[in-house]
């Protein structure tokens, strides 16, 4: 099959205008060509074709998008590495394997039925089922031994989230009678998750009854009432303080304290992201916290005066018999490292950006250091709900064994691009590690981005709601 090009001419019609004074036109802007340095060796060393070697080394910026199309992925994907400064891994020559369908070049492109049942199986699947399978370059991070906490990024749509369903179920596969908990933050997420793993291990229903999914706040309540007794021994009752009650007695204790300023919204957000994150209980840890994230400076005169607003809000809560969430899973934490007992085998936590000082205290139990044992998927650049903290200092170090996803499956190249702009090439957070995005590629082209400036327009009510309606 010959693939017909189509060449387009541009035709310069004359248009006479009368004028005083006549223009020359402006030159045409020239695009050098991005990999005419390149030898043919490196160029086929990435996957590109011998026959579009003259082709690909006359692509320009404009043009290259268009040329990716018609090249295999891996040459594609190295292509578009190159055009933005990165540089691509040379694939290193893998052994020859019994099949051709095993080459991971093969695995891109092919899925290999073994009988009649698992066709049908596929075949019968929708098209979701098929998006939960692995690019050769996110196995690795599924199958590896690091022997100790490791953690998954990349930006939304590299795949972090098929990856960590992957890993839980191959902990389950790999390690016989294993209990493995896959959680995220919220249980909207924590459906979609169940969702997901339903589909890939629909033909492994025994794995599957081995993964709990559930979002961290509802397999805490669940632990809690199992682990933490009262004195006596008896199941202690969990009463959640709700985020507007604590609001209004921080409000009442601050009223009833005089010589501050503060405001509720600065008041509420010290509680949350410093006091009740770290479970202070003394004047003498409020005082030495570093208050990381915070922006506003404390000298000590102001925290002595916070901290007496503080105490009050604690002993009122604890009046009315109602814990934190930051409180209930630090009592679980210590609840759970006390008994000494294997809760979950293995922890695989999705959207992990989000999760806060007490979650990680109560994950760091669950690992209690054996090997493997936590697996965490996000993205620093996507982090909403919490200020950063040191995990490290919470007995959870993941120096050395943290990888970033590169190419990106969902987000076209033009989007992605766009987007990349509000964020710098490497995000780093409190203990060092660095999460490096510039060499991140899309393996699909879409439409030219296209910005626009829109004015306010005031809101008009909807007919439906004004009481009109049609004759």
């Amino acid at each position: 099959m010959v693939e017909i090009r189509e060449t387009v001419q541009e035709i310069i019609v004359p248009v006479y205008v009368q004028a005083e004074l006549v223009l020359a036109p402006q030159p045409a802007r020239v695009l050098k060509p991005l990999f005419a340095d390149r030898t043919d060796d490196e160029l086929l060393g990435y996957g590109v074709p011998a026959e579009w070697l003259a082709d690909v080394k006359q692509t320009n910026e404009d043009t290259l998008l268009a040329l990716a199309d018609h090249l295999p992925a891996e040459a594609a994907e190295a292509l578009l590495e190159l055009a933005t400064d990165g540089k691509p891994r040379i694939p290193t020559p893998a052994v020859a394997p019994a099949s051709p369908f095993d080459h991971p070049d093969s695995q891109r492109r092919f899925r290999t039925m073994s009988n009649g049942e698992e066709l049908q199986r596929a075949l019968d699947y929708p098209w979701e089922k098929w998006t939960s399978f692995l690019h050769p370059e996110q196995r690795q991070w599924v199958d590896r031994d690091d022997g100790a906490p490791a953690r998954v990024s990349g930006s939304a749509g590299a795949g972090k989230t098929i990856v960590a369903l992957h890993r839980a179920a191959h902990l389950a596969r790999t390690h016989e009678d294993a209990r493995v908990l896959l959680t995220t933050f919220s249980d909207t997420l924590a459906s979609a998750l169940h969702t997901k793993l339903t589909r890939l291990l629909g033909n492994e229903p025994r794995l599957a009854e081995r993964i709990d999914v559930h979002s961290l706040e509802s397999i805490a309540l669940r632990l809690y009432k199992a682990h933490v007794k009262s004195p006596g021994g008896a199941t202690t009752a969990v009463m959640i303080a709700r985020r507007e009650m604590i609001g209004e007695v921080i409000d009442q204790a601050a009223r009833a304290t005089s010589g501050h300023k503060f405001g509720l919204h600065f008041l509420l957000n010290e509680w949350e992201q410093v006091v009740d994150a770290w479970q202070l209980d003394s004047w003498e840890g409020y005082r030495d916290v570093a208050r990381l994230g915070r922006k506003t400076r404390l000298p000590e005169a102001q925290r002595a005066v916070l901290w007496a607003i503080f105490e009050q809000v604690r002993a009122e809560l604890k009046s009315r018999k109602l814990i934190t969430q930051a409180e209930l899973f630090t009592s679980l934490a210590a609840a759970i490292t006390a008994s000494g007992k294997v809760v979950f085998d293995f922890a695989v936590v999705d959207e992990a950006q989000d999760i806060s000082v007490a979650h990680l205290r109560f994950l760091a139990a669950l690992g209690r250091g054996r090997p493997n044992s936590l697996f965490f998927a996000g993205d620093l650049g996507q982090r909403i709900f919490q200020q950063p903290f040191s995990w490290k200092a919470l007995g959870v170090d993941i120096r050395g064994r943290s990888r970033t996803l590169r190419i990106n499956y969902r987000t076209s190249h033009q989007i992605r691009a766009q987007a990349d702009r509000l964020l710098g090439p490497a995000v780093t957070d409190i203990d060092g590690v660095t999460e490096n995005r510039s060499d991140t590629v899309s393996v699909f082209n879409g439409p030219p981005r296209e910005i626009r400036v829109l004015s306010d327009e005031p809101k008009r009510p909807h007919p439906s709601l004004t009481g009109s309606r049609a004759a």
